[in-house]
């Protein structure tokens, strides 16, 4: 048997010798089988929950172990849906509510991994499971009941057509639970828009990729939970005083508390004073007045009700605003976030507030995906002012960016696909640009992997570029948050001191040491989604770091583990996840950015400067990745000795056989 580490063989001689309990893990994985109404549950395999930590990780090697058959589309019953909950989940680990979906997603037909928070995944836990399979598709809408033990397969006749409130609600009644805990989908995942989020708790969102599109074509409606159990750690005393510790630390970091006072948004203004809020589809990165979008505004304009925080969450950075006046008054959700603000504030052209918040409450609604929203519908309204799409394109409305009409029609009209603009808006922008056709791509807003890019100037945030590059789901922020790179406080210039050697390459603009950067990040945050932290407590804030979390999992599980064999854990897991793509055909051609951001500099320059991504640069920063990595350089592909050592090697010989490791 192949192992990576000292501590993974004395996890082995453990298991060997019967000695080992289910410590902080509920133990058992979930599977419904959809077609055939069968559930049935199984031990969670504690080698497997060691080596790839939980959450994320074991969904990961469940995704690899069941689908075994490449190039499957998204939408085929041969596609698994799995939900894992952090292992860290339901404990008093600060800001540990996370939950991980995966899937082979819509948009890309590639790996998906995409995240929530809210109070799903600690429900979910309390009642028995760690992780929920599901296979196949059902013939008729149902919805997964889970109450402790008893886990049934319900109809959902009577839910199909209701938005995300109108679900939650209605599970809660059905089963006299007004305590459960719901993830559902919304008209958007049940007409298949390929960015249809998963919602919980009503306004959480896993919104990247289309898992909400995935579990609506296996006429999945919602899984509804309630849970009375409790989890056993293995020394409670020791990971509560460090549990403690963290929250106090994580308290003190500018960072997060910036995020509790602001939220996501907050410190809008500053970006855009440096150039680097995409406005106008990516167009322009500065705005004559960035203040209505901002956190600040929220606060200060009376909008902002009530800070909410996640299951053990002592940030409290999510929103919930309301519109009192004006065209959108009676509007109300939670958020808005920095990316709905930009995608569907900036990104339009639009900077009414209230507009904003509407637009997002009917996303949250329909169960739709802020940002290929918002970054869809900046493409279409380029389009039309361009003459590309006409009024006969559009169902008569007049997409002209900042046409807050037009914004919210057009947003309902994607989420029921309704019309020839909403149907073909439903698709995402990569393969509704390649239907218009006449050059659009060139203002489609995605990288080769299909997906929407989220609200950061990588022309001007170099590691960002390359983390947005290389990300297995597509060009987002929420594989790789590096956050470190802009410096600006003490623990990121610490950070950025300790993987290079100088805090002076905590700027934004260079590309040295960029690689250095995202490995360590892309490390962390996969070892964070296992755990089932929020990344703002490890990759923006960085309370939870890698020796705390390998403290918290050993007090937590019983199972040994250091700072370098946690960090080791999260490199496994990222190194499957990019093996997993390789498997479907991907190879280093599409490590890349959109075309618009490849080419053409943000206007106006920012302090006398043009900045722009570019092949010569972003090349460079990949051949220093795919180094460190151990990969090889022309086809972005592991060598077979860089999967043994990090404990691979039954996916080596897989793609051996296949011949997709590099000779």
């Amino acid at each position: 048997m192949e192992v990576a580490g000292e501590a993974s063989r004395r996890l082995i001689r453990a298991i060997l010798r019967g000695k080992l309990n289910m410590y902080a893990w509920a133990g058992k994985i979930l599977h419904v089988d959809l077609e055939k109404k069968k559930i049935w549950k199984e031990d969670l395999s504690q080698k497997q929950a060691f080596e790839f930590v939980g959450g994320r990780g074991v969904n990961a090697r469940l995704l690899w172990d069941l689908i075994k058959k490449p190039g499957i589309d998204s939408f085929s019953s041969d596609n698994v849906l799995i939900f894992g909950t952090g292992t860290l989940t339901g404990t008093t680990a600060p800001s540990s509510g996370r939950t991980t979906i995966t899937c082979k997603g819509a948009l890309t037909n590639l790996y998906l991994k995409t995240n929530m928070g809210g109070h799903w995944g600690a429900e979910v836990k309390y009642a028995g499971y760690d992780h929920v399979v599901f296979y196949h598709r059902s013939a008729k809408p149902v919805y997964l009941w889970i109450n402790d033990d008893q886990v049934e397969l319900r109809d959902a006749k009577h839910l199909w057509g209701m938005n995300v409130r109108e679900t939650d609600q209605a599970i809660k009644s059905d089963n006299g639970e007004p305590d459960a805990k719901v993830a559902c989908i919304g008209p958007a995942g049940e007409n298949l828009v390929r960015f249809a989020s998963v919602m919980n708790s009503v306004y959480h969102a896993a919104g990247r990729g289309g898992a909400g599109a995935v579990m609506g074509s296996k006429n999945l409606k919602a899984i509804g939970a309630k849970g009375s159990g409790e989890l056993k750690l293995a020394d409670p005393d020791k990971f509560n005083e460090l549990a403690l510790a963290a929250r106090v630390d994580l308290s003190k970091d500018p960072e997060g508390m910036k995020l509790y006072k602001t939220g996501t948004a907050g410190g809008m203004e500053v970006i855009n004073e440096l150039g680097a809020f995409p406005s106008y589809n990516f167009k322009i990165g500065k705005v004559e007045d960035a203040y209505p979008l901002s956190g600040e505004c929220l606060v200060e304009q009376g909008y902002l009700d009530r800070r909410v925080g996640c299951f053990s969450c002592t940030i409290s950075c999510h929103r919930y605003c309301s519109v009192k006046s004006g065209p959108f008054a009676g509007a109300a959700s939670g958020g808005p976030e920095y990316e709905t603000a930009a995608s569907l504030g900036s990104g339009t052209g639009i900077f009414d507030t209230g507009a904003v918040i509407k637009g997002g409450e009917l996303c949250n609604l329909l169960g739709l995906d802020t940002i290929s929203t918002g970054v869809t519908i900046q493409w279409a309204m380029e389009s039309y002012e361009r003459g590309v799409l006409g009024k006969e394109d559009t169902d008569g409305i007049e997409l002209n960016f900042g046409n807050p009409y037009a914004l919210i029609q057009t947003i309902e009209n994607i989420g029921y696909r309704k019309g020839k603009l909403g149907d073909l808006l439903a698709e995402g922008t990569m393969r509704a640009s390649r239907k218009v056709g006449k050059d659009s791509w060139k203002w489609a807003i995605h990288n080769s992997k299909g997906l929407e890019q989220s609200d950061v100037e990588t022309r001007s945030a170099k590691g960002y570029a390359l983390a947005f590059a290389v990300n297995p789901r597509g060009p987002d922020h929420l594989h790789t948050e590096v956050l470190a790179e802009f410096g600006g406080t003490p623990t990121r210039l610490a950070l950025v001191k300790k993987i290079t050697g100088d805090e002076k390459w905590a700027n934004s603009h260079l590309t040295e040491y960029r690689a250095e950067l995202i490995r360590y990040h892309e490390d962390v945050y996969a070892v964070t989604d296992s755990l089932g932290f929020c990344a703002f407590s490890s990759t923006a804030a960085y309370a939870v770091n890698p020796k705390n979390m390998a403290e918290m999992f050993t007090a937590a599980t019983g199972m040994r583990v250091d700072e370098q064999e946690m960090t080791l854990a999260g490199r496994r897991i990222v190194t499957l996840e990019k093996c997993f793509n390789i498997r479907e055909g991907i190879d280093r051609k599409y490590d890349d950015l959109p075309w618009r951001l490849m080419n053409e500099p943000a206007s106006p320059a920012t302090a006398g400067k043009v900045f722009m991504n570019s092949r010569e640069e972003l090349d460079g920063m990949l051949d220093r990745y795919y180094a460190l990595h151990q990969w090889d350089g022309k086809t972005s592909w592991p060598y077979k000795k860089t999967l043994v050592k990090v404990g691979l090697k039954d996916v080596a010989n897989e793609l051996g056989k296949m011949n997709r490791l590099p000779k």
